[in-house]
């Protein structure tokens, strides 16, 4: 040949010039093969087609090579040639059928040709058995070219490569694997509870009408590798070893090594073994039995093969990857000797050869699944492609049209007002098959949960949530409110017409507007004991629950509150965080609906750590549902939201009111006791009890409003009270309030520390007048009526001005204030927030604390410390402040606003 020599035979007769002129004539030919005596089959190159008997690949035509065949050679196929020159064939039938299957083992060292083996194998099952015959599942793990091209054979029911990269495809794999072992079990048991495949073709061909079901082999390359990344893959392999002969499940494991104890509870049911060259005669010795296969020749593809007792059988494979040549064409053309001459003579007519390969030359492998694709028909899918690339709402949900009454929305009308909608594509391997991903919000599950690491997609499943509700309900029927702590995916919503709101990270009065609004709403719907069903749905977004814990504790109580109770009026939480650990016992229990994205710590997972650890990083949008199972978000972009707020002509979601930046005093309407202000809450009149709670406290900076609560609180006590109800005392150094009262109410006005001294000595001598001596008795106590007169307001502002003399005036009063219910007397204090954390314990200040007095902390510094219960001061505009009462908590007010006369 043209790579060694070989003797073909020994020339009789022959004188020496004609030898000379036949070595002439035969120096430019090469032979296609070469057999020399011996072992000389085993050198020669024979090719896959001379095998098969196809011929040319060429003009292989799949009709007429998958014509019926006999049992015997069903599931028989050369792949190779042997020592005696002929082939050399793989019967995967069992042994109860002649055959030697149906599981083998394959063991090759690098360069041994077990890739190439594998090719020849999958290729020659392809072009004599028709894919309702025969189906491959074909799994590389190490993501070589082993079976480059062979998904397009209509044969491959998976082809699975990459595993190395990309581990928990293997868990899938498994899954896929188990469900298809499952699925040939239920069509047996539904076909007439057949006992194997067997019964099954035989019931089949008497006529039965039952569908095709294809042998599956399954060719697993790398596998030692496999078990060595994942240990626990061994059980599906002995699954299929143990089930596989009665589902028509054959298993064919190939690798470079095979380490001891590898296949245990395996090699039992590996009924043929094919060793190539191997590493070691151990290795050999644990293939074969003998150390013979590693004592074969270096160069690829020459092995044993062993089946059950019988003798090994010595082969070299069929080579399928080089490039294609057509039959009977000369590589060379042949030589030709003329006898000398002086005359001219004719060039000789040139004789056609085949050109040399090239880069672009196909290979055998490439003509036959040129020809064998899409002559079948495809098999069945056991392995769908992993969830990769999103797609758009709009897919899921099906054709949108556009409706006067509706405006853009779904085309089926089962899927609108429902309250449900699909947010993902969720995969389920075991069924082979993918799903949507409902979330239905109405009843228990109507509170949802999206718990995700940084970048995991958080934002864009609540945005696909909201985007599907707006597609499947008018504005009429869904009220969306969003607090969008994340990276502003949820901005892009302020469009909709369903979305009455969304406040950001910056934005703390419109923050706490959105949850009061709906708070508010929720119990209107409470007290008016209206179903939900008459009613809006009202959705609470809260991307980014740490951000409510962090800087909005006064919320999460509030939130959690109307979580609660929200369902049952039709109000639902939508909520998402990086942990789940983030959400309080008292609120996750309430979630309902719970997904789960990729986390931060897979140790974190609400589902399963080994889900969570197969949810891959560089995906956004992939997670686990609460069955475990894998889901990819679906995406709704700006152009979506466009075109529901540009088809939409109808009313829209109410707006969020927000806390005006200033409240007028003559816009002050009426509230319960003396108002000052209004609710961040409901936006509804607040006002101060004097009778329950006698004194008030406030902390504030420069400019943030403590003089104008004064002057239209003095106002306010002037306009609802005569002269004989109720009289003032003014104590003003800076005289911000002076000119404030001018009507018999005032008793006097003090702007330093001899009058203030004098007014205040004055007043206490008076309450000491009022103190309920011992012929007082209980009911006049309880009517507070052994006492006559207007109560006595003392308001002072800017008292850390007041407190700092030798002496502090205040302190005639100091013994009346814990009496001062009974004897009608107010202590009304402002006081700046600087320093304020060390004055709480100055003598009047401490006493007002001590009988929890409520309290007003207007704008500071939030390192001042709590000053009135946990309040701290923190930056506020001006006028605006949380009261502190007993009975209901720190809320954020506005204060009306009454500027100097």
């Amino acid at each position: 040949s043209a790579d060694e020599e070989g003797t073909v035979g020994v020339a009789d007769g022959l004188d020496a010039p004609a030898a000379v002129a036949l070595a002439r004539q035969l120096a430019p030919l090469r032979l296609a093969a070469t057999h020399r005596a011996g072992d000389s089959p085993l050198q020669s190159d024979t090719g896959l087609p001379e095998l098969l008997g196809i011929g040319d690949a060429q003009a292989y035509e799949a009709r007429d090579a998958w014509a019926p065949r006999p049992h015997r050679s069903r599931l028989r196929v050369p792949i190779g040639t042997g020592t005696d020159g002929q082939p050399v064939e793989l019967d995967l039938k069992e042994s109860a059928q002649d055959g030697m299957g149906p599981h083998g083992l394959l063991i090759g060292a690098t360069g041994s040709g077990k890739s190439e083996l594998l090719r020849t194998l999958v290729l020659g099952l392809a072009a004599t058995h028709d894919s309702e015959t025969l189906n491959v599942v074909l799994i590389d793990f190490k993501g070589g070219a082993t079976f480059a091209s062979m998904d397009r054979l209509p044969h491959t029911a998976a082809m699975i490569t990459n595993l190395e990269a990309e581990l928990p495809l293997v868990d899938r794999m498994n899954d896929a694997l188990e469900g298809e072992l499952n699925r040939r079990q239920e069509l047996l048991r539904r076909a007439g509870n057949f006992a194997s495949l067997r019964d099954y073709e035989k019931a089949r061909a008497g006529g039965a009408p039952l569908a095709p079901l294809p042998i599956l082999l399954v060719v697993c390359d790398e596998f030692s590798e496999l078990l060595a990344r994942k240990p626990e893959f061994i059980d599906l392999f002995v699954q299929i070893g143990r089930v596989g002969r009665s589902l028509g499940v054959h298993l064919l494991l190939a690798s470079q090594r095979l380490e001891e104890g590898r296949l245990r509870g395996l090699d039992t049911h590996l009924s043929y073994r094919i060793g190539l060259r191997t590493f070691s005669a151990m290795e050999s010795r644990a293939v074969l039995g003998v150390p013979d296969a590693h004592e074969l020749p270096r160069s690829p593809g020459h092995g044993y093969l062993k089946s059950g007792t019988e003798p090994l059988v010595r082969f070299r494979a069929a080579y399928v990857s080089g490039p294609y040549r057509r039959p009977g064409t000369p590589t060379v053309a042949p030589g030709r000797v003329l006898d000398y001459t002086t005359h001219p003579l004719a060039l000789p007519t040139p004789v056609p050869v085949q050109p040399a390969p090239s880069e672009g030359t196909p290979s055998l492998l490439d003509v036959l699944v040129g020809r064998l694709a899409g002559a079948g028909v495809p098999a069945h899918q056991v392995w769908l492609p992993p969830l990769q690339q999103s797609v758009g709402l709009d897919e899921l949900l099906g054709p949108l049209i556009t409706e006067p009454a509706l405006g853009l929305t779904v085309a089926n009308p089962q899927l609108r007002g429902a309250l449900q909608v699909p947010v993902a594509l969720v995969d389920k391997p075991y069924e082979q098959r993918r799903d949507l991903l409902w979330l239905t919000l109405s009843g228990g599950t109507g509170h949802v949960a999206v718990v995700g690491g940084p970048q995991s997609g958080k934002s864009t499943l609540l945005r696909t949530v909201l985007c599907g509700l707006s597609l499947t309900h008018t504005p009429a029927r869904v009220h969306v409110y969003c607090l969008d702590f994340g990276g502003g995916g949820l901005a892009g919503l302020r469009e909709l017409p369903h979305v009455g709101g969304v406040a950001g990270r910056q934005e703390p009065a419109a923050v706490r507007r959105t949850v009061g609004e709906v708070a508010t709403l929720l119990a209107e719907r409470e007290r008016d004991g209206a179903a939900p069903e008459g009613r809006a749905a009202v959705f609470l977004v809260v991307d980014g629950w740490s951000t409510i814990r962090g800087e909005y504790e006064d919320l999460e109580p509030v939130i959690t509150d109307i979580a609660t109770r929200g369902l049952s009026y039709g109000v639902h939480l939508v909520a998402s965080a990086s942990r789940w650990m983030d959400f309080r016992p008292a609120i996750r229990d309430l979630f309902g609906s719970r997904l789960e994205l990729r986390l931060g710590d897979t140790a974190d997972s609400a589902v399963s750590r080994k889900a969570a650890d197969n949810v891959p990083k560089s995906i956004p949008g992939r997670g686990i549902t609460t069955e475990g199972l894998h889901f990819l978000t679906a995406t709704a972009g700006d152009d979506l939201v466009k075109a529901v707020a540009t088809t939409w002509t109808g009313p829209v979601a109410p707006r969020v009111r927000l806390l005006p930046a200033v409240l007028p005093y003559d816009q002050l309407g009426d509230g319960p006791g003396i108002p000052i202000g209004i609710a961040e809450a409901d936006l509804l009149p607040v006002g101060l009890d004097f009778a329950a709670e006698p004194h008030f406290l406030v902390f504030g900076d420069a400019e943030s409003g403590k003089s104008s609560f004064l002057r239209a609180l003095a106002t306010t006590i002037a306009r609802r009270h005569t002269p004989e109800q109720a009289r003032l005392v003014i104590v003003d150094y800076r005289r911000s309030l002076l000119g404030a009262i001018d009507s018999e109410h005032l008793i006097g006005y003090a702007s330093g520390g001899p009058r203030t001294a004098e007014l205040i000595d004055a007043v206490g001598g008076y309450m000491q007048a009022r103190l309920p001596g011992p012929d007082v008795t209980p009911q006049q106590l309880r009517d507070r009526s052994w006492w006559t007169g207007p109560d006595c307001y003392v308001l002072v502002d800017d008292y850390d001005l007041v407190a700092t003399g030798p002496s502090n005036p205040l302190q005639p009063l100091l013994d009346h204030l814990a009496q001062a219910r009974d004897i009608g007397l107010h202590l009304v204090l402002t006081r700046r927030s600087g320093g304020a954390g060390r004055a709480l314990y100055e003598p009047v200040i401490q006493r007002l604390r001590e009988l929890s007095s409520p309290g007003l902390v207007l704008s500071g510094d939030r390192d001042e410390g709590a000053l009135l219960g946990t309040v701290r001061p923190a930056p506020l505009p001006p006028g605006r402040g949380w009261l502190v009462t007993r009975r209901d908590g720190a809320r954020l007010i506005q204060l009306a606003h009454l500027p100097p006369a």
